[in-house]
């Protein structure tokens, strides 16, 4: 998912660095998937070039491909949940 889905899930459409505050903040409390999360462009939006490459790994453990720029196809790997008709 992007940050924007998620922020649009939770009811703020442009709350997305919100979102990035939060996984940055609570992933390791709560046991977040914080690396299933990139932004509206399907890159890996992390500067930390450590963190980057964890979080290329663990999208790639999961057959998740990312390509050379960091960048996922989202048309192919994007979650897109069922959303109950009534939101």
């Amino acid at each position: 998912m992007t940050y924007g889905q998620i922020a649009g899930m939770a009811g703020s459409s442009r709350g997305a660095r919100q979102v990035v505050r939060i996984l940055h903040s609570l992933s390791g409390i709560h046991q977040l998937p914080w690396h299933r999360v990139v932004n509206a462009k399907g890159e890996i939006a992390i500067q930390d070039d450590e963190s980057r490459m964890i979080q290329q790994h663990l999208l790639e453990a999961e057959g998740v491909y990312v390509g050379i720029h960091g960048r996922i196809a989202l048309d192919e790997f994007r979650y897109e949940p069922d959303i109950p008709p009534d939101r």
